[in-house]
């Protein structure tokens, strides 16, 4: 009965991806949200420490995963070429 820990904890975690953005909390709050629907549907029976540990490494690969989808601009400044009032 783990598994809306589990999921609560990722909708929390989405929540806090929207007041902070920046798509660091997002991968968490898909890992989270993973093994939560994975111990509800049967296909994850592991122990907290093996859940802790798919876990992880979930999120660090959605982390990646939307670094590749949204990359993060540095130092560009848009500059605008013409007046919209023109």
């Amino acid at each position: 009965m783990a598994w809306w820990v589990w999921v609560a904890g990722g909708f929390v975690l989405g929540i806090v991806e929207v007041l902070a953005p920046g798509y660091v909390f997002l991968g968490f709050a898909l890992g989270a949200l993973a093994i939560g629907l994975g111990l509800w549907t049967g296909l994850l029976a592991l122990g907290l420490p093996a859940q802790i540990a798919v876990f992880a490494l979930v999120s660090v690969v959605a982390w990646a995963l939307l670094r590749k989808v949204f990359p993060q601009q540095r130092g560009e400044v848009k500059r605008w070429t013409r007046d919209i009032n023109d």
